[in-house]
């Protein structure tokens, strides 16, 4: 008996061609829009008015407005910004690392986690530039020559790498991103009808022709750009934790936060791509290019990342124990039976033991299922932020000193708002620009199309309704 080697499940099924590919992603595009994405458009709108008024608030009245007390300095603005730092990794990791090691099933799903890094960090930045207090003078924190004398930045604070690293990040990544849109943009401006659509879409496009030359340099920067990205995946988010890691706040000095935080923050950001992808893979009828596959392979990352997360946590509390030092062991102590004891179960719970659930096949393979674990998963991650910095400020060295912090309306308006501008970018993104990369989907058609062989010799298609090569 002859056995044959099974060929991995297709990342395009339906049988389609190039132009199926064209007319499909473009048809999101060039329609009008329809009363699903105005409805959620309007939701969207009402979190980021909310937004606009809780700054307003913030700016005119100052941080006085927040729940922050002199004990706990850093509460929930910083929460927020580690979260959503997090949530943006995602996005480089699918696109860059997964390019370098030449993983195919990141096409389908590359651009829109590109887009959601961009927003994500763009509502990342909005807390500290509203925690300095007087905003207008953020350019204070480049070290650039002024006239106020000898005022320079701080190059030994972590604060100031931030700086950097996120705005270094941010950078690589949104032209990552618009140099995988160009020659999608060509394509619909070569489609398009209107005269406005046509001329900004011609912009858009930087006159791209699709020459075997264009062709050549656009593959060579998407690998230089990836080959920058790599490194910034992993240091972006290590820099993040070192504003808690160089202090001596028990709890946070710890030399494990780097690692611990970096699998956090894809742990995290998987769940978030994943969340978005399934809501459009449905919304703008994309099944035959978001697959199970696709969700599946995306899944294992998360069940990786999760353990890697779960084994940190365990980590941190046989390290306090080890170390003999009063004042860490009572930190872990007081997290998980201390008054803010809920918020530590609830991190334990959504990040540690939900992920586990993925180990199972049919639940992996489970949509219903998959959108539910990871929206636990991002309110774990919330709850994880929560939990180092709250916990470990509000009972510090000294009882007399001990407090609690109770967030105010407009701490939880400006995190709710972050939330609606987040979704008005990626409503916008996904009506006006190609939420899938019809480039590298082509590239990518005729090994999804082959057809799979049964170790006894009978040829079966892609689908359980086809028995023919699909390729165009």
């Amino acid at each position: 008996m002859q056995h044959v080697s099974p060929i991995r499940e297709p990342l395009v099924t339906g049988g389609k061609t190039y132009h199926d590919i064209t007319e499909d992603v473009c048809r999101q595009v060039e329609a009008k829009p329809n009363i699903r994405w105005a409805a959620a458009l309007a939701v969207a709108l009402v979190g980021l008015a909310i937004f606009i008024y809780s700054t307003y608030r913030t700016l005119w009245y100052g941080i006085g407005e927040w729940g922050l007390n002199k004990t706990v300095g850093w509460a929930w603005d910083i929460t927020n910004f580690v979260w959503w730092v997090g949530i943006g990794h995602a996005g480089t990791l699918i696109s860059a690392i997964l390019l370098l090691f030449r993983q195919k099933w990141r096409t389908s799903i590359n651009r829109a986690a590109e887009a959601m890094t961009i927003f994500a960090v763009i509502c990342a930045a909005m807390f500290p530039v509203l925690h300095m207090g007087r905003p207008w003078l953020a350019y204070w924190v480049l070290p650039l020559p002024n006239t106020f004398g000898s005022l320079w930045v701080n190059f030994n604070s972590p604060l100031l790498w931030d700086v950097f690293a996120i705005s270094t990040y941010f950078s690589v990544s949104l032209v990552f991103w618009y140099i995988g849109l160009i020659p999608d943009f060509a394509t619909i401006r070569d489609r398009a009808t209107g005269p406005i659509a046509r001329r900004a879409y011609s912009f858009l496009s930087f006159g791209w022709t699709g020459s075997a030359k264009a062709w050549s340099r656009y593959e060579t920067v998407s690998l230089i750009l990836a080959g920058l990205a790599t490194p910034l995946v992993l240091s972006v988010h290590t820099i993040v934790s070192m504003d808690f890691a160089t202090s001596v706040i028990p709890g946070w000095h710890t030399t494990i936060f780097p690692p611990y935080f970096v699998a956090g923050a894809i742990f995290s950001g998987f769940a978030m791509v994943l969340t978005l992808m399934i809501i459009t893979r449905k919304v703008f009828k994309l099944e035959d290019y978001i697959t199970l596959e696709h969700v599946e392979s995306m899944n294992k990352v998360i069940i990786l990342t999760g353990s890697i997360v779960g084994v940190a946590y365990i980590t941190e509390f046989f390290i306090a124990w080890y170390s003999g030092v009063e004042y860490e062991q009572y930190a872990f102590i007081n997290r998980a039976t201390g008054p803010y004891w809920w918020a530590y179960w609830a991190m334990m719970t959504c990040n540690v033991i939900t992920p586990q659930l993925f180990w199972f096949r049919s639940i992996r393979r489970s949509l219903t299922a998959t959108f539910i674990i990871t929206i636990f998963v991002n309110i774990g991650m919330w709850f994880e932020r929560f939990v180092i910095i709250v916990t470990s400020l509000h009972r510090d060295f000294l009882p007399s000193s001990w407090a609690m912090f109770s967030p105010t309306i407009i701490d939880i308006g400006i995190y709710v708002g972050t939330i609606g501008l987040f979704f008005t970018l990626f409503l916008l993104f996904a009506k006006f620009f190609p939420v899938i990369n019809m480039a590298e989907v082509k590239a990518i058609l005729k090994s999804s199309s082959e057809v799979k062989h049964h170790p006894h010799g009978t040829m079966h298609g892609t689908d359980k309704d086809s028995h023919t090569n699909t390729h165009p």
